[in-house]
Protein backbone atom coordinates (compact mmCIF):
# COMPACT_ATOMS: atom_id res chain seq x y z
CA UNK A 1 0.00 0.00 0.00
CA UNK A 2 1.05 2.88 -0.79
CA UNK A 3 1.21 6.02 2.06
CA UNK A 4 0.16 9.26 1.35
CA UNK A 5 2.59 12.51 1.32
CA UNK A 6 0.98 13.66 4.75
CA UNK A 7 1.97 10.67 6.68
CA UNK A 8 5.61 10.88 5.06
CA UNK A 9 8.38 13.10 5.77
CA UNK A 10 11.16 13.54 3.13
CA UNK A 11 13.47 11.62 5.04
CA UNK A 12 10.71 8.98 4.77
CA UNK A 13 10.32 9.74 1.37
CA UNK A 14 14.55 9.58 0.27
CA UNK A 15 14.45 6.45 2.99
CA UNK A 16 12.47 4.26 0.39
CA UNK A 17 14.46 5.36 -2.54
CA UNK A 18 17.35 4.24 -1.04
CA UNK A 19 15.79 1.32 0.23
CA UNK A 20 14.36 -0.07 -3.73
CA UNK A 21 17.75 1.42 -4.63
CA UNK A 22 19.50 -1.23 -2.01
CA UNK A 23 16.72 -4.13 -3.32
CA UNK A 24 18.40 -4.04 -6.74
CA UNK A 25 15.73 -1.55 -8.40
CA UNK A 26 15.85 1.24 -10.27
CA UNK A 27 14.75 4.64 -9.25
CA UNK A 28 13.63 7.86 -9.89
CA UNK A 29 12.64 11.00 -8.06
CA UNK A 30 10.09 13.76 -8.53
CA UNK A 31 10.87 17.11 -6.88
CA UNK A 32 8.88 20.23 -7.63
CA UNK A 33 10.66 22.79 -8.16
CA UNK A 34 9.02 26.10 -8.77
CA UNK A 35 5.11 26.81 -8.18
CA UNK A 36 2.83 29.55 -9.01
CA UNK A 37 -0.54 30.70 -7.85
CA UNK A 38 -2.60 27.68 -6.45
CA UNK A 39 -0.37 24.70 -6.18
CA UNK A 40 -1.33 21.44 -4.63
CA UNK A 41 1.85 21.24 -3.10
CA UNK A 42 4.62 23.01 -2.18
CA UNK A 43 7.96 23.39 -3.74
CA UNK A 44 10.98 20.87 -2.18
CA UNK A 45 7.74 18.20 -2.52
CA UNK A 46 9.08 15.28 -3.66
CA UNK A 47 7.95 11.61 -5.39
CA UNK A 48 10.21 8.55 -5.14
CA UNK A 49 9.07 5.66 -8.30
CA UNK A 50 10.73 2.48 -8.51
CA UNK A 51 10.90 0.30 -12.11
CA UNK A 52 7.67 -1.10 -11.68
CA UNK A 53 5.32 2.36 -10.86
CA UNK A 54 5.41 1.89 -6.99
CA UNK A 55 5.96 5.11 -6.06
CA UNK A 56 5.62 6.79 -2.21
CA UNK A 57 5.20 10.39 -1.53
CA UNK A 58 3.31 13.42 -3.46
CA UNK A 59 4.45 16.07 -5.78
CA UNK A 60 0.44 17.21 -6.71
CA UNK A 61 -1.79 15.82 -4.04
CA UNK A 62 -2.52 13.54 -6.69
CA UNK A 63 -3.75 15.76 -9.51
CA UNK A 64 -0.56 15.06 -11.88
CA UNK A 65 1.11 11.94 -10.39
CA UNK A 66 -0.36 9.78 -12.74
CA UNK A 67 1.65 11.77 -16.03
CA UNK A 68 4.47 12.05 -13.54
CA UNK A 69 4.89 8.53 -12.71
CA UNK A 70 5.19 7.56 -16.55
CA UNK A 71 7.54 10.50 -17.75
CA UNK A 72 9.65 8.92 -14.64
CA UNK A 73 9.50 5.33 -15.90
CA UNK A 74 10.31 6.66 -19.08
CA UNK A 75 13.47 8.45 -17.50
CA UNK A 76 14.55 5.35 -15.70
CA UNK A 77 14.95 3.97 -19.17
CA UNK A 78 16.83 6.59 -20.58
CA UNK A 79 18.92 8.26 -17.79
CA UNK A 80 17.98 12.03 -19.00
CA UNK A 81 16.95 14.03 -16.39
CA UNK A 82 13.70 16.01 -17.05
CA UNK A 83 11.65 18.84 -16.10
CA UNK A 84 7.78 18.87 -16.47
CA UNK A 85 5.18 21.76 -16.06
CA UNK A 86 2.01 21.37 -15.57
CA UNK A 87 -0.74 24.23 -15.34
CA UNK A 88 -4.03 25.81 -16.44
CA UNK A 89 -2.41 26.91 -20.05
CA UNK A 90 -1.28 23.03 -20.38
CA UNK A 91 -3.98 20.73 -21.98
CA UNK A 92 -2.16 17.79 -20.27
CA UNK A 93 -3.04 19.21 -16.82
CA UNK A 94 -6.49 19.83 -17.52
CA UNK A 95 -6.86 15.75 -18.57
CA UNK A 96 -4.42 15.06 -15.40
CA UNK A 97 -6.90 17.71 -13.07
CA UNK A 98 -4.77 20.65 -11.93
CA UNK A 99 -7.31 22.81 -12.97
CA UNK A 100 -6.73 25.18 -10.08
CA UNK A 101 -5.19 28.07 -11.26
CA UNK A 102 -1.62 27.23 -10.37
CA UNK A 103 1.44 25.92 -12.03
CA UNK A 104 4.41 23.38 -11.03
CA UNK A 105 7.78 22.50 -12.31
CA UNK A 106 8.74 19.19 -11.08
CA UNK A 107 12.10 17.95 -11.75
CA UNK A 108 12.35 14.06 -12.54
CA UNK A 109 15.70 12.27 -12.27
CA UNK A 110 17.30 8.76 -12.13
CA UNK A 111 18.56 7.77 -8.97
CA UNK A 112 22.40 6.47 -9.70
Amino acid sequence: MTETASTLSDDDILSQALNWKKDGRSVALATVINTWGSAPRPAGSQLAIDETGQMVGSVSGGCVEGAVIQEALEIIKSGEPKTLEFGVSNDEAWEVGLACGGKINVFVEKLD
